[in-house]
């Protein structure tokens, strides 16, 4: 089954776990510190919870979450036979959990990841630019940060 993912910024966790937790009648299925998802099953959708202050109700990114690594590669030779430029990341880690994953850039310059989910982790990814700063906030690894050229520099996760 696949289902579509929403990452939002909210500016407290605990106040939004808490409130989609009643908005969609389930529990968050994890909950780390600034990080949380629902897996919901009805719609089916992935919401995914990052706490950055200061940008609560936005957007963080978008996604599709398969099933299977194969599904992803899949997804990687498609749209690269499309014309569109893609950021692949296998077997990283991101938003407590191993991943691999695909990234593209719509013209707006939203944020999409293709992705499935290969284990569980303790940590929030695997280099420093993706751990959490000072301030609590996750860091760059959700961010969806870009270069001058308009091509993603920095891929956002989870």
């Amino acid at each position: 089954m696949s289902r579509l993912q929403l990452a939002l910024n909210v500016d407290d966790l605990d106040e939004s776990v808490k409130f989609y937790a009643k908005l969609f009648n389930t529990e968050p299925a994890k909950v780390r510190e600034g990080y949380a998802n629902f897996a919901i099953t009805e719609p089916p959708l992935k919401l995914v919870l990052i706490q950055n202050p200061g940008q609560g109700g936005s957007v963080n990114h978008l996604g599709v979450e398969v099933e299977t690594s194969d599904q992803v590669r899949g997804e990687i030779a498609r749209l690269s036979d499309e014309g569109l430029f893609t950021q692949e990341q296998m077997n990283t880690t991101c938003c407590f959990a191993a991943q691999d994953k695909v990234w593209v850039s719509g013209p707006a310059g939203e944020q999409w990841e293709v992705y499935t989910v290969l284990a569980d982790s303790e940590v929030f990814g695997t280099s420093p630019e993706l751990l959490a700063d000072d301030s609590g906030d996750v860091g760059t690894c959700c961010t969806g940060a870009r270069a001058e050229s308009g091509l993603q520099a920095a891929a956002p996760c989870c």
